[in-house]
This record gives structure tokens, sequence and C-alpha cells, in this order.
């Protein structure tokens, strides 16, 4: 960026400046008359006289003018030049300011539609599924008395039903999880990790430290999805046997979230982000937190989310777009 100056800080320098040149002028000529520079330059240029070298001064007087000149042009245009970067910056940031803004409402909206399609899901096939199991399980009792084949009949198409029950509370969870809501960020936190621990045969350790229930919405939807992310990110990448998984306040308005694993690393400089956690880094972005990876190749991968909470009172950034 440009440096600026106050018009007052400008105006000082310019005056400093000019007193500056006086005085070096002033120097000069009280310099010049106590040693008769005038006399004592025509008899040194004397012997030049058929070069006419006695016209050197006009012509170093003229090359100080034409210097001045050009310095005062250049000047103008480097000035305009920064009148225009710095008109640029200004777009540029406001430009950046209104992606973040439409980020923000994009990644609300977001949770709007997936709040919705689980309340959808939960209150329509849900209780299909519901209806389901009960109706195989009363053709398995029946089918009993009818037959082996009949009963085996029965219990496929019980099983079946208890896969799709399964299914639909496994979406349930994906897109809300019912414990973000009624017990809290730690419980829907550890149900994720034993969860994804369970899947995917890797060790997950979920610690927390500090008074963590009772967030905003935003930073708990954040937190939790970030989480999964990173758990994803692990599994399909990481060849890792372990992550821990760490949440603790770092002050009275702050808070940390950091996921370890002991995969195979990579190159943050090489290594290009999917679109996971760019993602992740967008949602980190509308609350005001930041998104930092630290890995090295066969080290594992180390991602660290840094959010500052509000004073209490106030709206995190995302809330107050959706309101």
């Amino acid at each position: 960026m440009t440096a600026t100056f106050p018009r007052r800080d400008r105006k000082v320098a310019w005056r400093s400046d000019l007193w500056w040149v006086l005085a070096a002028v002033l120097l000069c000529y009280a310099a010049a008359s106590a040693i008769d520079l005038h006399e004592l330059l025509g008899r040194w240029l004397a012997p030049y006289e058929r070069w006419n070298a006695d016209e050197l001064p006009l012509a170093g007087g003229a090359l100080t003018a034409g210097l001045a000149w050009y310095a005062m042009r250049r000047r103008r245009e480097v000035q305009a030049e920064l009148r225009m970067r710095e008109r640029a910056e200004a777009r540029a940031a406001e430009l950046l300011l209104h992606n973040r803004e439409l980020a923000r409402q994009l990644i609300a909206l977001q949770e709007s539609e997936r709040t919705a399609l689980a309340r959808e899901l939960h209150d329509e096939l849900g209780q299909r599924c519901s209806a389901l199991l009960i109706e195989t399980a009363g053709l398995r009792r029946e089918a009993r008395e009818a037959g082996p084949q009949m009963l085996a009949a029965a219990s496929r198409a019980h099983l079946a039903g208890q896969s799709v029950y399964q299914l639909v509370g496994d979406l349930l969870r994906r897109l809300r999880p019912a414990n973000l809501d009624t017990l809290g960020l730690v419980a829907a936190l550890q149900e994720l990790c034993e969860a994804w621990e369970e899947r995917s045969g890797v060790a997950c350790v979920f610690h927390h430290e500090g008074l963590l229930d009772g967030l905003p919405d935003a930073v708990n939807i954040t937190l939790y999805r970030v989480t999964q992310e990173a758990l994803t990110n692990v599994a399909r990448h990481a060849q890792a046997s372990g992550a821990h998984i760490r949440l603790a306040r770092t002050g009275p308005q702050a808070l940390c979230l950091s996921i370890q694993d002991d995969g195979r690393g990579m190159d943050p400089q090489a290594a290009t982000r999917g679109l996971g956690l760019l993602g992740a880094g967008e949602r980190a972005a509308a609350i005001g937190g930041e998104l930092q990876l630290h890995s090295r190749p066969g080290e594992g991968l180390r991602l660290r989310l840094s959010v500052p909470l509000p004073a209490p009172g106030l709206a995190m950034p995302s809330e107050r777009v959706a309101a």
C-alpha cells in the first residue's frame, strides 16, 4: 500500500524543504562573493576562450532548469499513478468486502436450506420409514406360521427397512445434527468424532477446555462444519492411524479449534486446497475467524481455526447479514 501523510504534515515538510533550498542558495551566494567566483572563473577559463568555455555557466544554468522541469514532470506523473493505484486498491477492497458479504449470505442460506431439508426428511421420510418397520415387524410375526420362505422374505424386507431408516438418520445428522440444537456443541462434536471413528476405523480423540456451550449459532455451525470437513479429508487423503481434536478458549473473547492427524502430511506451498477447505475458509472468514494449515510431508497435518467471539449483546457478522 502507498504511504499517506496528513495534510498538515505535508505542509510542514514543504515549508522545511523550501527553507533548506533558500539556505543553500544564500550559502552559495556568500561563498561565491567571498572568493569572487565570477572573476576566478574568468581567469580559469581565459586560456579556453577559443572554445567559448566562458559560456559554460549559462549552459549549466539551462541544464539545471531543464532538469528541474524534468523532475517536476516526472513527479506529476508519479502522483497521478499513485492516485490511480489508490483508487484501484480502494475498489479492490470494496469488491473483496462485497464478495465476503455474498459468501456470508450464501453460507447462511445454505444452512437454512439444510435445516429445512432435514425437517422435511424427518417429518415425511422418517415417519414413513418408521411405519415401514412396524409393518415388516408384524409381517415377520405372521410369516413364522407361513413357512421358512415367507419368513426369509419378511426378514429381508425388515432389514431393508432398517437400512433405509438408518440412512435417513445419517442424512439428518449430516444436514443438521440434532445434538447441536439439543445438547450443545461439545456433545455434537463428541458424537461426530465417535461416529467418524466407527466408520473410518481411525482412532479419534476429542478434548475440550473451558466453557464452550452457549456460543452463537453461527460459531457452533462453523466449528461443526470445519471439523466435519477436516475429518473427511483425514479419512480420504491422510492415511492416518489417529486424529486428535481440541477445542478451547484462548481468551475471554476468543477460542481455537485444532485438528491434528499423524498421516502422511503434505507441502502447504505446493498443495492446492480443495473445495471443502475453501468452503471451510469462507465459513471461518464469515464469522471473522482465520483458518490455518500446518504440515510437512510425513509429519501429519494440523488445521487450526481461530474464532473471535462477540462481546455480550453483539451479533456475529453472519448473523447480522442474515438479519
